[in-house]
């Protein structure tokens, strides 16, 4: 097996822009840690990102989630312990994760359940754990 790089220490700064995004998030998202957390979880479920799903796991039962919800969360669909707000972020993280087309109807719910501001700083929460999955599992 090859080894691989320490992307921290062969890149820093890049590391630390990613890391100031994440900081810049947990302060605009504060009032939504747990559906962060969930949201963190499911894309790197989707990715197959085994240390991101480790530490969102941790991540999430630290803030006091439940061990259902977070068992269940590959199939929150089927689930009735998510709240609406949950069910659209995670839809919304589904749709941007697979890249697929975002319809007006999904759009237009997200932006009726969060507004504006949550609406765009989740959409780049999502694109922020999409990128570490992808950084982690190269590297």
């Amino acid at each position: 097996m090859t080894k691989r790089l320490n992307y921290f220490a062969t890149a820093p700064l890049a590391m630390e822009i990613l890391l100031q995004q994440e900081n810049y998030l947990k302060e605009q998202l504060s009032s939504h840690k747990t559906l962060l957390e969930l949201v963190k979880l499911r894309v790197s479920q989707i990715n197959q990102c085994a240390y991101c799903i480790d530490m969102h796991v941790k991540d999430a039962l630290a803030l006091g989630e439940s061990f259902e919800r977070i068992y269940g969360l590959s199939a929150w669909r089927d689930f009735s312990f998510y709240t609406k707000e949950e069910s659209q972020a995670l839809l919304w993280a589904e749709l941007i994760t697979s890249g697929a087309e975002v319809s007006d109807e999904n759009y237009q719910q997200m932006l009726d359940v969060f507004g504006s501001d949550v609406m765009v700083n989740l959409t780049v929460a999502i694109n922020a754990i999409n990128s570490w999955n992808r950084i982690a599992k190269t590297f």
